[in-house]
């Protein structure tokens, strides 16, 4: 029988993403389920017609919620870009609020500016990065050093915002936020971005392996 909500998805950042978030909401309230289709990005499968129907921009993840249906979309509501998957995610499956901030409060704003920070600075830095260093059809040391040196910034950038913190958003030390869980997948690929060690980053050092030592985080990274 098919679950409430399927996960088009293939092993990147972004899309592990979308995949912890699930399991997070999973554990949280266990009454939330999920298929899973791999997408063989490869293979170019993203950019079939069918796929291009729910997403018109050719990229994994889409997330089609099959208890949401229009009359354009009688199989399901599709949703496009990880971090608006995310948003749609808690705003519809998280009830009592334990991975969102109420809304017009501060701590929200505060979450979706890190959330923008995330899709307009660390994602597509460090994914230039990546393919400079591992995809490119040549050599360009300018690439490399340029989109390395924005990566070790940003990631400093993080590191003030969790001074004193355990999470990005919330009073105190802060609360588990679709913030973090955005921003997470790529800190994790650091070694794979050419930063070897998170010696000089402590904050970030440590808010990544306390989201790495969560389960849900580890189902997560399991899909697909």
């Amino acid at each position: 029988m098919a679950k409430p909500l399927v996960l088009y998805t293939a092993p990147t950042s972004n899309g592990y993403k979308v995949s912890i978030m699930l399991e997070e909401l999973k554990a949280a309230y266990g009454n939330l389920d999920y298929d899973v289709e791999k997408i063989d990005l490869l293979a170019n499968v993203q950019k079939e017609p069918w796929f291009i129907a729910m997403n018109p921009n050719g990229r994994i993840p889409v997330l089609v919620d099959r208890s949401h249906s229009t009359a354009a979309q009688p199989n399901g509501f599709p949703v496009f870009e990880s971090a608006a998957i995310m948003l749609y995610l808690v705003q519809k499956y998280d009830k009592e609020g334990k991975f969102k901030f109420e809304s017009g409060t501060d701590e929200e704003s505060q979450m979706l500016q890190w959330i923008f920070f995330a899709h307009g600075g660390l994602g597509p830095m460090q994914g230039q990065v990546h393919h400079f260093q591992y995809y490119a059809l040549e050599d360009v040391p300018y690439g490399k050093k340029r989109y390395g040196d924005e990566v070790v910034r940003l990631y400093g950038v993080v590191n003030i915002g969790l001074e004193g913190r355990d999470y990005l958003v919330g009073p105190g030390t802060g609360k588990l936020s679709v913030a973090d869980l955005n921003i997470m997948p790529w800190v994790r690929l650091h070694k794979y971005a050419g930063v070897e060690t998170l010696d000089a980053f402590p904050n970030l050092k440590g808010w990544l392996d306390r989201l790495l030592d969560r389960e849900p985080v580890k189902a997560g990274l399991a899909v697909p």
